[in-house]
């Protein structure tokens, strides 16, 4: 049973567009109140003439310009008289000839609710089988007068299943019609092919999921839409399909890049499986999230796990330079000092290494900002260019990246200078040359590629180099170089890749990091900065105001508890530790409390793994910051 007044109406308004009449039923101001398909098409009006609300004079009128009543003379005068008629509300039966020469009924009864309800049939053949009988009426047997009656009864009978069989039509179609754009609005391709691999059905969104690929597929054959490469790859899953298998699996589409989600379902007609249901959808970025959690989650069990470690190793380090340095005092040989001091060296490294220990194991802030990347690489050609010894070239390549990208652009010089300085290392004595290059692929990334003219890669050094620890260089290094430029990219959601080059055999590192371009920043409103240090309070204000916005400022929240009930105050940033009893993120829960409803933001310079940051409750912005970095963090964290 109908459950809302929605599927009531619609079950209703069903019901009367299957009646061969039409009907129409105007309130006690004449407003139309509802009408069935039929009373449009009778007339041919206007849409918003059977709209819900359409006024009675307003359809009088326009039937009578049309000329539906002949010649009406004054059209104002006839549809006032129409009207005046029309509101005493009185039964009424009346037949009437249009312009178009069909003859209608009318039969209007009224409502006790007010307003009335009217009936209109179009009884042209009923008059001109009235006319054929009158005119011929002595010629017909009885006989033929009960054939005449008998065909008109199943004329009607087929009239009525007719129009029952036109009504079901309509649903269908716009229940077909429904159902495509729905398929059409989902962020995912999805498609049904048959035995022979060829689409029946598709909502040409394959080219939105896989760049490059058509959107009429329809006929074409998978390898066809697909490409010859990624049909290869997916054919056996088709396969399993085909034998009654569901399946669920992700495939990297070489072409674009981008990591994709494929769901295939067998399409079971009875015990035979005539096709496959398929879908499938972008998951690039899902995949990038994916990888940076898990990298974070690496790093903190490495951070667990060796932060114990070292700090008796440090401890056990500050002891053996201590008793070096007794030992460098006393009258010792030659031979012995030399010892001394190979031995202090060895100490100092062990310290090096377990800073590099701690910058790689424990959480490591991001400080993303918009970034021209052909800006970042000539000062990135300056510091690599002093560290290439004579004979060793470097060459830089910047395609298609003039719009600035959202990165860390810090941790990318400190990565890809790295990379350079391996590649110096491989080359040795040269002579040789070093090519960094960089460009956007599709919409998805953008890709740094270091390569070299060394030799290349060892087998061993290509399963192994990003494994920390691993060097080739024997004593002189830590094995963390590449590892940290590993981990770097990791966290920020991209992939690293080693390999040789085909042609010259020289090492080639690609990474690539999500290509994410700047939103828009917010629309300029007023600030409330809490914070209760002056200089960084200035700095911050500073960079508030550059942005177009106007600021207000609090050295605790007892202070600004006074500024935030000022009318058109549309954000608050405020420092995580402040002057007073209470902490930022404390005041800030408190109006969250009362009903103050702006966006809320903090700032701090504590450690990522200090409780008060990590139960702050508000999106954080790591001090220090640039305007840049503090305006991308605005825009990712502020809905307008």
């Amino acid at each position: 049973m109908p459950t809302n007044s929605t599927e009531i109406s619609a079950l209703t308004q069903a019901g009367l567009n299957l009646i061969q009449q039409a009907l129409s039923i105007y309130d006690r101001k004449l407003r139309l109140v509802v009408g069935n398909r039929q009373f449009q098409q009778m007339f041919d009006l206007p849409d918003h003439l059977v709209a819900r609300g359409a006024k009675f004079s307003e359809t009088i009128r326009f039937l009578a310009e049309r000329g539906d009543y002949g010649a009406v003379g004054d059209i104002d005068a006839f549809v006032t008289s129409r009207v005046q008629q029309a509101m005493a509300f009185e039964p009424h039966y009346m037949e009437r000839t249009r312009a178009n020469g069909r003859v209608i009924s009318v039969e209007g009864h009224p409502l006790s609710q007010g307003g009335w309800v009217t009936v209109y049939t179009d009884i042209t053949p009923i008059k001109r089988q009235e006319a054929l009988l009158r005119a011929r009426s002595e010629e017909l047997s009885d006989q033929v007068l009960a054939y005449t009656e008998e065909l008109t009864q199943t004329n009607r009978a087929l009239a009525s299943a007719n129009s029952a069989l036109e009504e079901t039509k309509r649903e269908l179609t716009e229940m077909e019609s429904r159902t495509r754009l729905t398929a059409e609005m989902m962020p995912a391709h999805i498609a049904r092919i048959d035995q022979d691999r060829r689409y029946t059905f598709s909502n040409r969104r394959l080219g939105d999921v896989m760049p490059g690929r058509p959107t009429d597929l329809v006929g074409l054959h998978a390898s066809e839409a697909l490409g010859d490469e990624f049909y290869s790859r997916i054919s056996p899953y088709f396969a399993r399909a085909f034998t009654g298998e569901p399946s669920v699996f992700e495939l990297v589409d070489d072409a674009s890049g981008r990591r994709i989600r494929v769901a295939l379902t067998p399409d079971h007609d009875e015990d035979e499986i005539t096709g496959v249901y398929i879908l499938s959808m972008d998951i690039t970025q899902e995949a990038q999230a994916r990888a940076a959690l898990a990298q974070t989650r690496k790093r903190e069990l490495a951070a667990q796990l060796t932060s114990g470690v070292a700090h008796d190793f440090s401890n056990l380090l500050t002891i053996i330079l201590g008793l070096q340095s007794r030992l460098a005092q006393m009258p010792l040989g030659d031979e012995a000092q030399k010892m001394v001091a190979a031995t202090t060296a060895a100490v100092r490294r062990g310290g090096t290494l377990l800073d590099r220990i701690a910058s790689i194991s424990g959480r490591r802030e991001l400080h993303v900002e918009p970034t021209l990347v052909p800006d970042m690489l000539r000062g990135l050609e300056t510091l690599a260019r002093s560290t290439l010894p004579d004979g060793i070239t470097l060459r830089i390549e910047v395609t298609d990246l003039d719009d600035p990208i959202i990165m860390d652009a810090g941790a990318v010089q400190d990565g890809i200078l790295n990379l350079i300085l391996n590649a110096t290392h491989a080359i040795g004595s040269g002579p040789g040359s070093i090519q960094l290059t960089a460009r956007p692929i599709r919409e998805t990334w953008v890709e740094f590629r270091v390569t070299d003219t060394g030799p290349g890669f060892a087998p061993e050094a290509l399963e192994h180099a990003l494994d920390p620890f691993f060097t080739t260089k024997g004593g002189e290094g830590s094995g963390l170089g590449l590892s940290m430029v590993y981990d770097q990219t990791k966290v920020a959601g991209g992939q690293l890749k080693l390999f040789n080059a085909p042609d010259t055999g020289g090492a080639v590192v690609s990474m690539r990091l999500p290509l994410r371009k700047p939103l828009q920043p917010i629309s300029p409103r007023l600030v409330l900065l809490i914070e209760d240090n002056e200089d960084i309070r200035t700095s911050v204000r500073e960079m508030l105001t550059a942005m177009g916005h106007q600021v207000i400022e609090a050295t605790s929240a007892e202070e600004a508890l006074g500024l935030v009930d000022l009318d058109g105050l549309g954000l608050i940033l405020s420092d995580v530790m402040l002057e007073g009893a209470q902490t930022g993120p404390e005041f800030l829960k408190g109006l969250r409390a009362a009903g103050i409803d702006v966006p809320m933001l903090v700032m701090t310079s504590l450690p990522p793994d200090d409780p008060r940051r990590a139960e702050a409750g508000f999106p954080v912005l790591p001090k220090p910051f640039t305007q840049g970095e503090l305006a991308t963090f605005l825009s990712d964290e502020v809905r307008a």
